[in-house]
């Protein structure tokens, strides 16, 4: 009333740790310093004009302590005078989880980026000691295979295959980090065309396998161009390769979601137990080993890199024996 407080309970005085009749004497704009004083004015202002206004401010104590608070103030008439009523909440351990996430947010995205560079740099330097040494093995099995012993013959063929899927893990480690370093500016591009290019690409395995890829309408959306085939050809590739005893059948659409676009690439292939879902996109994890299916088990990690670096997010439905759906959405 007529800027000054009319009445206050006592929680007012422990938090301020001005007395009543301080309190008595003074106006809300004295609780506040100067530069969120004019913010709190104008929510007062809101409250006797449209009768309800909140505000996040920090709390002046008579110490200088600062205490960050949440206040709603309420219109009332009593008789003919206009008063504000309100409540305020201590919101300090909301503020200081905030404060927590926001580092810990922080110090993820630095990880994360120190994380890549490692992956790039350590990828890119083994590459060269790890050439000689894979280019020495396999002199080493064309110039001596049959002279030495049989044992040092299979030694030789365990080192020339180590150091040949070395190389794969290295190059695939390469191009891991290159979804996130070398990724190019996103554009309009249209998707279809975009997966022309990656089943060109795979020709070969399709006419090997037998392959029929059915493809329905699919939109235009914003993407990495060079990444969205990257990921139609992991996916269409993944299909080809966990195939049954039919030659593979793979359809690929994409549904409306409303705020998205939802890709389907289906497949008639060996399918996947359900409690696998997750893990097989974390990098380098299989669920069949190098004899039956080859490869270091990077595609899948990849496509769910690139869709997440893209906003969206990734996933599989399936069942043991009954093919496999991967479905990714992409915002619009």
């Amino acid at each position: 009333q007529g800027g000054h407080f009319v009445r206050w309970n006592r929680n007012i005085e422990q938090v301020t740790e001005y007395s009543a009749d301080e309190i008595s004497k003074m106006t809300p704009m004295d609780f506040f310093s100067p530069k969120e004083q004019k913010l709190v004015a104008e929510r007062i202002k809101q409250a006797f004009v449209e009768g309800e206004a909140s505000v996040e401010a920090d709390f002046l104590a008579k110490s200088g302590r600062s205490i960050p608070f949440y206040f709603t103030g309420v219109r009332i008439k009593l008789g003919d005078k206009y008063l504000l009523t309100g409540v305020g909440i201590d919101i300090s351990k909301r503020k200081m989880a905030e404060e927590d996430l926001k580092a810990a947010l922080a110090e993820l995205e630095r990880s994360n980026k120190e994380l890549e560079q490692f992956a790039y740099v350590a990828s890119h330097d083994l590459q060269e000691p790890l050439r000689m040494v894979s280019s020495y093995t396999q002199l080493l099995a064309e110039r001596y295979e049959g002279q030495l012993d049989e044992k040092a013959d299979k030694y030789i063929g365990y080192a020339v295959d180590g150091a040949v899927r070395m190389q794969q893990l290295i190059n695939d480690l390469l191009l891991y980090s290159r979804v996130s370093t070398r990724g190019k500016p996103f554009e309009m591009v249209d998707s279809h065309a975009l997966l022309g290019s990656a089943i060109r690409n795979l020709a070969v395995a399709i006419k090997e396998s037998g392959a029929l890829i059915v493809t329905g309408e699919l939109p235009h959306i914003r993407f990495d161009p060079a990444q969205l085939v990257q990921l139609f050809q992991n996916l269409l590739d993944n299909a080809i390769k966990y195939r049954g005893q039919d030659p593979p059948r793979i359809h690929v659409s994409a549904r409306d979601g409303g705020n998205e676009w939802v890709f389907a690439v289906s497949d008639n292939g060996i399918g996947i137990d359900p409690q696998y879902a997750e893990r097989i996109f974390v990098i380098f994890q299989r669920l069949h080993t190098r004899v039956e299916y080859p490869g270091t088990g990077i595609g899948l990690a990849v496509c769910k890199r690139i869709v997440e670096r893209h906003s969206g997010r990734i996933w599989v439905e399936s069942e043991v024996g009954k093919g496999s759906t991967f479905l990714f959405s992409i915002p619009k």
